[in-house]
Formats: C-alpha cells, sequence, structure tokens
C-alpha cells in the first residue's frame, strides 16, 4: 500500500507461491493456495497499517497483477478449480501448437499475429484452455454443461473476491485479454474467428 501524493510505501506483504511439476515440462500452481495467498497479504498489510494508525478505510483503490498467461478453469456453480492453473511456462501444449502451425497456410506461426500480435505459442492461454478441455474430463463436462469458466489468475482472483458462485464478476482487461490469443487488439474485443480457430475443433 502506498501514499498517492508522495508515492512512499506504507505497507507490504508477500507469499511464495508453491509451484508443482507433475511431468517433465509442465508447471502448475493450486488456484486455491493463489486465492488464500490474496487473502493472507490483504489481511497481513491491513494489520501492519493499524499498528501504524492509519485508517484502512482510506484505501482509495486496489490493483491486481498477474502472470499474465497462467490458465485457469472453474466450475461457476461450486465455484471449484476444475483442474491447476497451468502456468505460462508450461510445455505440454507443444503438440497442440504443431498441430495448429501445421493447419496454417505455410505453416507459418505467425498466421494469427495480424489480429493478435502473438505467435502461435505454447506460452498464451488458448492452446492452455484446448488441452484442459481434452485430457481434463471435468473441464469438458463443465463446458458442456455451460458451468465452465476461463480466464486468467486476475479473472479468478476478482471472480472470487467480488462474490464467486454468489455473483462474483467474470472480467479481464485489455492487457490480460491480449495474451490469451482470443482478443482482437484492433476491435479491443473477443474475436469469434478466433475463439473458432482450431482451439475449438
Amino acid at each position: 500500500v502506498f501514499n498517492s501524493k508522495t508515492a512512499e510505501l506504507l505497507s507490504h506483504h508477500q507469499v511464495e507461491i508453491k509451484q508443482s511439476f507433475p511431468k517433465e515440462g509442465w508447471v502448475e500452481e493450486d488456484p486455491k493456495e493463489i486465492l488464500q495467498s490474496v487473502y493472507e497479504c490483504m489481511e497481513r498489510t491491513c494489520e501492519k497499517l493499524m499498528q501504524l494508525n492509519i485508517d484502512i478505510s482510506n484505501i482509495k483503490a486496489i490493483g491486481v497483477t498477474n502472470q499474465r498467461e497462467t490458465t485457469l478453469v472453474w466450475d461457476k456453480e461450486t465455484g471449484e478449480p476444475l483442474y491447476n492453473a497451468i502456468v505460462w511456462l508450461d510445455l505440454r501444449t507443444q503438440s497442440t501448437v504443431e498441430r495448429l502451425i501445421n493447419r496454417t497456410p505455410g505453416r507459418n506461426k505467425n498466421h494469427l499475429r495480424h489480429k493478435t500480435g502473438l505467435p502461435i505459442s505454447t506460452y498464451f492461454s488458448a492452446v492452455k484452455l484446448r488441452w484442459l478441455m481434452d485430457n481434463v474430463d471435468e473441464v469438458r463436462d463443465a463446458v458442456v454443461s455451460h458451468r465452465a469458466m476461463f480466464g486468467t489468475v486476475d479473472s479468478w482472483l476478482i471472480w472470487c473476491l467480488t462474490g464467486g458462485k454468489s455473483g462474483g464478476v467474470h472480467c479481464t482487461d485489455v492487457t490480460n485479454a491480449s495474451r490469451t490469443m482470443l482478443f482482437n487488439i484492433h476491435t479491443m474485443d473477443w474475436d469469434p474467428e478466433l475463439c473458432k480457430y482450431g482451439f475449438w475443433t
């Protein structure tokens, strides 16, 4: 927490998130642990502010920063994650990426760059979502029954912090959306063609 007029740091707290490596090249994090770390950081930071006799009701805004491409799917009815978060540097989608590139004209990894600004790569969320739909029964079932919610870590945190299954807000911003390969950086909106392109077939 910092003073908006002077930029003076008033209080802070941080918690390290554990990563798991189920197979070579796979990197996952527990969505509930991520959320719990946020609660802990907020609580400890507010305690420190109160020890400094700073009224926490004076906090005017809260920001969310996150690993932009880390991908989650959760059940909107139960509020439960349907799988661990797949971390941005995870490589399990390499075969999916190769399949997509092989289907593009000229096998061009930059085939979607005119809309996304991105190459087709394991890095981005859309191919991680494709892998989840292909490999996790709970995700596939939730998609079919329209219970699945998808997002990067910012979407998961905001949804949980604003009520979760009891009316939580499912949102993101353009900077996070632009790292999914599903967002058109020119129209500044989700792109129907991108949302159908290879990721869903």
